[in-house]
């Protein structure tokens, strides 16, 4: 029996050869590419549209109307109206506008001498300890760990005229206690030793990541130079820190002239309002004053002003770079 794949190959039937398919334009194989890592990649996509969502409903979106109630006069009972630049005008009407902007600056430069130069002495100390490092690190690091409002209760004790830890010390060794909250002249420092305590233990471990990226080499080369210690720091820690150094700067400044808790629940804006703050002052328009609009206006100004101080800061700091 003979096979059925046998016999003449004339006689098999004609097979008619496909339609060749014409080729893809460029057009439509960037289409496809695109399909493809679409359908790869839609999982992220999917995750990234969720948090851009959450994002713009939490920070686009206030930021957005609080420039809007700048503008307008709101106090949540009436329809909002709009009122243009009214609210500008009254904040600087206000005696306290000026008050507040200056407590605020000078909060910010004592916190910038004793908030930036202890963190780095800090970090220098331990940087140069060999035994229970980790424990000092701790130590440092602790008071970041309490609230802030846990934080400014406690000292606020501290501060006490009256059975207060540091009248009660200084009384102990025959000194006259001091009315550290409730004089305009010890009131602001008392803040500022506060915030310093408070906030010095994420600054030092940072400043102390960035002295241990530091080689070795550079201090033993130093030193056989004969170059003390504060030579060593000039010639060597300060030059290759100096990024670090500079970004912290810029952070603190720009997170003190935001300065509230302290003032808010140690001294209430006082004595005489030497501690009144820009912060401050918009929580009493907006909660005590029921001047959301003034609130909003403020609050764009403080932005604003920060802004303007941070492009300024980077374009100085990159021009002395380069």
């Amino acid at each position: 029996m003979s096979s059925p794949r046998s016999g003449n190959v004339l006689d098999w039937p004609a097979v008619t050869p496909r339609a060749s398919r014409p080729p893809a334009s460029a057009a439509e194989r960037r289409r496809a590419r695109l399909k493809r890592r679409l359908r790869e990649n839609l999982t992220a996509y999917t995750l990234l549209c969720a948090a851009l969502v959450v994002f713009a409903m939490f920070s686009w979106y206030p930021i957005v109307r609080g420039v809007l109630l700048s503008f307008q006069q709101v106090d949540f009972v009436n329809p909002p109206t709009w009122v243009g630049f009214d609210n500008f005008v009254r904040l600087f009407a206000d005696p306290l506008f000026g008050v507040a902007w200056r407590n605020t600056l000078l909060f910010t430069g004592f916190a910038l001498v004793f908030g930036f130069l202890v963190p780095f002495l800090a970090a220098v100390l331990l940087n140069e300890l060999h035994h229970a490092r980790a424990y000092f690190r701790l130590a440092v690091y602790l008071p970041v760990m309490l609230p802030p409002v846990v934080t400014a209760l406690m000292w606020k004790w501290f501060y006490d005229p009256g059975p207060g830890l540091f009248n009660s010390a200084l009384n102990s060794v025959g000194l006259p206690g001091l009315q550290w909250l409730d004089s305009s002249t010890t009131a602001m420092l008392s803040l500022v030793f506060v915030s310093t305590w408070a906030n010095m233990g994420s600054t030092t471990l940072i400043y102390l990541a960035a002295l241990q990226t530091i080689p070795g080499e550079l201090y033993e080369a130093a030193e056989l130079d004969g170059a003390g210690m504060w030579r060593r720091l000039r010639h060597v820690t300060f030059p290759q820190t100096r990024f670090v150094l500079l970004v912290l700067l810029l952070l603190q400044i720009v997170a003190t002239m935001q300065v509230f808790t302290e003032p808010y629940v140690m001294t209430g804006g006082g004595p005489d309002d030497s501690t009144v703050t820009v912060l401050l002052l918009l929580y009493r328009y907006a909660f005590v004053y029921n001047d959301f609009g003034s609130a909003s206006a403020m609050s764009l100004l403080l932005f604003v002003a920060l802004g303007v101080f941070s492009a300024m800061y980077v374009r100085l700091t990159r021009r002395a770079d380069d």
